[in-house]
């Protein structure tokens, strides 16, 4: 898994990225391209998604300088970053494909890749080489163009899954957009980033779901979230995020998630015999291991 850590800089003829495309201009996309502009790597920068009032409001915020049409952006685009939904990257990269121009490089932020990359041969065929597939590791609850934040990627990290067809030029440059943003970029393959991603990334997100719908169903579910705190807090604040966004994710992930949840179910399973039993020390040793892993994790 090899990280590269070179910055990317302004060279003599202009930014790094003349002009950029950005299709969902929300958190993810909108947080780039601010990025960007604040490193002073990119000219202009077009928005592209299906609200108007959204777009408005992106250029109101200078996230962008204008909006565009998929045709308009794979026309004018230098580079364009996929910022949308994993299960409808499809269809957009079939709109952009007869307007794509030869030296266009596309790449997404979409959190899962085998997927994402079968939907993008399909689309572009023969042209997949100008699709380097990418997943930042960075996020929120918060959604929309005010939820943009140009330090949302800094000392964070992005994976590449490159492509046999993409160039090495191609992934240079995809990688030093997201180094310009601040990231650590690391290249993966597809199938090991949807494995790994199902366990730390995917499944909080469906436990945190999953609870949160779990209590507000109840009979006193006001009752119970009058007296809930920091832990209730913590635990559910993701499960805020957006429900087209990661029904999409647990869509796309579903053979390794399902794997996932099989595995969480029989710690469950312990938890749910240890308690059953009134066996202390076996509860004590799961939870003592379970504190100890995560005291562990990036411990200085």
């Amino acid at each position: 898994m090899p990280a590269s850590t070179d910055s990317a800089t302004q060279g003599a003829d202009g930014p790094l990225i003349p002009v950029l495309a950005v299709v969902g201009v929300g958190l993810i996309g909108g947080s780039a391209a601010l990025a960007l502009r604040q490193a002073g790597q990119v000219g202009r920068v077009l928005g592209v998604g299906r609200n108007p009032q959204s777009l408005a409001r992106a250029q109101e915020l200078h996230l962008i300088d204008a909006a565009a049409t998929p045709q308009e952006a794979a026309a004018q685009a230098d580079v364009i970053l996929l910022a949308t939904p994993v299960g409808g990257l499809g269809a957009v990269l079939a709109q952009l494909r007869p307007h794509l121009r030869a030296d266009t490089l596309l790449t997404d932020a979409g959190s899962t890749k085998a997927e994402v990359v079968a939907a993008a041969r399909s689309a572009l065929g023969e042209r997949v080489g100008q699709f380097v597939p990418g997943h930042p590791i960075a996020g929120g609850e918060r959604s929309g163009p005010e939820a943009a934040d140009a330090t949302l990627y800094r000392h964070r990290t992005v994976i590449l899954t490159p492509l046999p067809e993409n160039t090495p030029a191609g992934v240079a440059r995809v990688r030093s957009l997201w180094q310009a943003c601040g990231a650590r970029v690391i290249d993966m393959d597809a199938g090991a980033h949807d494995r790994m991603l199902a366990s730390v990334s995917h499944m909080p997100h469906l436990l945190a779901a999953a609870y949160m719908a779990q209590v507000a169903a109840a009979d006193d579910a006001t009752g119970r979230l009058a007296l809930a705190g920091s832990g209730f807090r913590d635990f559910t604040r993701i499960a805020a995020g957006s429900p087209e966004m990661w029904r999409d994710i647990f869509l796309s992930n579903r053979a390794a998630l399902g794997a996932e949840l099989v595995a969480v179910r029989a710690v469950l399973d312990q938890i749910e015999r240890a308690m059953a039993d009134g066996d202390g020390d076996a509860l004590e040793l799961l939870l003592a291991r379970a504190a100890q892993a995560r005291r562990n994790w990036r411990k200085e």
